[in-house]
């Protein structure tokens, strides 16, 4: 189920996808269609490209599914995916190539994205300004 909703210069959207890899594809094209002449949009697909493969690989959504939701006003957006949790492994990988949650920090800065929650459901944010 998607809803969108737009009021005074903001515009929401809430969809809810099957956990599974091909659905990644999916929420690019609808969000490329959401923030078109967005001056981040490139910025916020990628970011939400990578919040959506950490909750289709990493969380107990597998199998389930995964909510993405965005929230766009004048000067900034905002990117959600929640999941179902599951156990966390924070911190950096075992080589030395970055992976999603440094490519989200690169592009969002230090202060401006995290996660929230716990093993029974996260929701990984990232606010981006312009």
């Amino acid at each position: 189920m998607t809803t969108t909703a737009t009021t005074a210069g903001t515009c929401r959207y809430t969809g809810s996808y099957p956990a599974q890899p091909v659905q990644v594809r999916r929420i690019r094209i609808v969000l490329a269609a959401l923030l078109r002449g967005c001056p981040r949009a490139d910025d916020a697909i990628l970011v939400a490209s990578e919040f959506a493969t950490n909750a289709i690989v990493h969380s107990a959504s597998r199998g389930g599914e995964f909510t993405l939701r965005a929230e766009v006003q004048p000067s900034r957006l905002r990117i959600e995916v929640e999941d179902a949790g599951g156990p966390w492994h924070a911190g950096p990988g075992d080589d030395d190539r970055p992976h999603g949650f440094d490519v989200v920090a690169a592009i969002a800065g230090s202060q401006n994205w995290g996660v929230n929650g716990d093993a029974s459901g996260r929701v990984a944010w990232a606010t981006l300004s312009w």
